[in-house]
This record gives structure tokens, sequence and C-alpha cells, in this order.
């Protein structure tokens, strides 16, 4: 049985992976649960798993936690960052799952691979920002780190019994998001209600706005250069509409491996967790004769400045993804909080960026300091 410490369980990945474990527990147990400040929904994961350990975003949190729970099953409960490591390198748990949101990840990933626990990784953010340290501290403990979002796990699938040296280019498929039927002139109106519904997946207010700006498919660009060790040269985007392909690889005698599968979120978080092997899981299986038609359109990067910024910072490297992504964070925060328009976030993290004085090879308290510059940063830009 694989024990599992999971970071950020109240959100979608986190509800997801629960259901998977939930399906299976025979083969998986909930040693460790994290979350911030959604105090209802965690009790009832703690009620329902009884996991040993469980980390809240704050002392008040703690106090509501413990009422909620009342006499039922009452873990050792902590908080803040300390907690959040606390829960990442919990002695008895096997997998770590990251599905936090933002840079808050980087710190327990890395206490999680410095105490031998494989990752399944769902927070994009811990390699955008940090992906030299990360990936590096992997190799030196000997950790795997198998992604969780579906695009690189379809990469991680492609590979699967093939040399790496064979490969011609990896191919990550975008949905387009939200507004993929929009001009920029209409961009410039939209609403945060329109901005969250998303046309094939159901995810967090985040993710969901930066699938609208391409923002996220940028994330992916550097997360897959490092995963898998690829030449950004290497790395391309095309618009496939339906979310059936979730990415491919090409080798260089021109065969395409795809992954293909219907957009459930446990389909990957599960193979993350059963890695090397499959089970079965309650989802809908894929019907191509029902989809009937698949649609694919090259990216435009007119369209999408942030996906050609993410490709600018990650080739530039050092500090400078760590502070595209954490002007990002603050964009969109603002943005759905009312204070921006949509079209604002690419100004904001633009300007940021063109700012920035780059530090190469940046030690973790170096891509701190460059975060929370570009954070301060990005709030101090006043909406036209």
């Amino acid at each position: 049985m694989k024990r599992i410490s999971l970071l950020g369980s109240t959100g979608s990945i986190g509800i997801s992976t629960l259901d998977v474990v939930a399906q299976h527990p025979e083969e998986f147990s909930i040693v460790a649960l994290a979350a911030g400040n959604n105090i209802e929904r965690l009790a009832e994961q703690v009620k329902q798993f009884k996991p040993e350990l469980v980390s809240v975003g704050s002392e008040k949190a703690v106090g509501e936690l413990m009422e909620l729970l009342g006499s039922d099953h009452r873990p050792e409960i902590v908080c803040g960052t300390d907690g959040l490591e606390l829960a990442a390198r919990h002695p008895d748990a096997d997998v770590v799952v990251t599905a936090v949101v933002g840079s808050v990840g980087v710190a327990p990933t890395l206490a999680a691979i410095k105490a031998g626990k494989a990752i399944a990784l769902a927070n994009k953010e811990t390699l955008v920002s940090a992906g030299h340290l990360v990936m590096k501290a992997a190799r030196e403990r000997g950790v795997p780190i198998i992604p969780v979002d579906s695009e690189h796990s379809a990469v991680f699938q492609a590979l699967q019994g093939e040399r790496r040296e064979d490969v011609a280019r990896i191919i990550l498929t975008a949905s387009g998001g939200s507004f993929r039927h929009l001009s920029r002139e209409e961009l410039a109106h939209v609403t945060v209600a329109e901005a969250l519904n998303h046309p094939n997946w159901s995810m967090g207010a985040k993710i969901t706005v930066d699938s609208a700006s391409m923002m996220n498919k940028g994330f992916e660009v550097i997360e897959a250069h490092w995963l898998f060790d690829m030449p950004y040269d290497q790395i391309d985007c095309i618009l496939h509409y339906e979310s059936i392909i979730h990415s491919m690889v090409e080798y260089k005698d021109r065969a395409v491996m795809a992954q293909l599968g219907t957009p459930d979120m446990r389909v990957p978080i599960q193979y993350a967790l059963s890695y090397p092997k499959r089970m079965p899981l309650m989802t809908e299986p894929l019907d191509l004769v029902k989809c009937g038609t698949l649609h694919f359109a090259p990216m435009d990067f007119v369209r999408y400045p942030l996906l050609q910024l993410a490709y600018e910072c990650g080739k530039q490297g050092g500090t400078h993804p760590a502070v595209l992504n954490a002007a990002n964070e603050v964009a969109v925060a603002r943005f759905l909080q009312g204070e921006i328009g949509f079209l604002e976030i690419e100004r904001i993290v633009q300007e940021t960026c063109e700012i920035h004085k780059g530090i190469s090879q940046p030690s973790l308290e170096e891509i701190m300091d460059a975060d929370e510059w570009a954070r301060n940063q990005a709030r101090s830009l006043s909406a036209r």
C-alpha cells in the first residue's frame, strides 16, 4: 500500500486525488492532509480518510477545525508554512502529492524531496520558479517526480519504452480556454464569471484564468523543459479544442505518440500514484465515434502574448521565470477581485518582467526575494 501526503486537499486536484484514493482503499491510504482555510471541506476529508497529521493555513483555522471535528478522529494539527513542510516530509509518507496553488509549493516540495519522498507533481509553479533547484535535488536524492498535469502526464506516458535521444519534439496541446473564439478587442470587456467558464475542464479559479490568457500553457512549457530535459526550441504548442489528445511526442523517424482520453484529471492523478502499473478507474471511457471530429489550429503568439513571454523568460532562466509567475499570481488575483480588466493581466506581467534585473543560477533565497519584488511591483502598477 502506498501512503500519501496530500498538499492542497480542498482544491480541485486534491478532491480528485481523494476520489482516486477512495476508489482503491486497498492500494492507497492518506497519512497527511494540508489545506488553506476551507475548513468545512477539510473537516469532512479528515473524518473520511483519518490522516495522522493535518496542516491548515492559520492558528485561527486550527481552532475552527478542532471544533468541527469534535470528538471524532483527532489528528495532530499544525499550521502555516512550517506545518505545510511537516506534512510534506511526514515520516510515514511514500508519495507526496503537491497540489497547492502558486509558488508556495516550492519549499514543501523541496522538503519532501530532501526527505526522500516520491513526488506526484501538480503544482507547476514549483518548476517554473525553481526548476534548476528542484530537479537537482531530485537527482541527488534519487527521487522520482511523476507529473500530474494532463499534458505532462501524456508526454511522460508517450516516452515510456523509448530512448530520450530519439525525441524530435514535444507537442503540448491547449484548449484555448474560456475566450478562445474572442478577438482581442472583445477581451477588453470580458467578466470574471465569463473567464471562469472553461469549455472542457473543471478547475480552480486561478488556473482557469491562466488557461484563458494562455499563461498556463507558458508555465507548462517551462515545466516540460525541466521535467524532460528538453530545449525550448523542441517544445511546441498547438490549439486542440476538444482536449481529447492531451499532448504528443514526435520522434526522429516522424512517428508521433499521442495520449488520448476524456478530460478527467483523475486519470493522470491515478497514473502518477499507481505508476508503473495501471488500475481500473470509474470514469467515462473515450468514445472516438461519439467525438466524431477533433480540431486543431496553430498557436497564435500575437493573440496570446503571455505564452511568448513565457518562452522568453524560460530561455533567460535564472530568476526571470519566478518573476513571471509571481507577477501573474498578483495580476490574476487583482482581476478576480474586480480591480483590473482581463487584458491588464498581460500588461502588468509584461511590465514587471521588462524591468527585472535577473540573477542566473539563483539560490532559493534569491528566488524568494525575486518573487517578493515581483509581487510588490505587480501590486504597484495601476489599472489603465
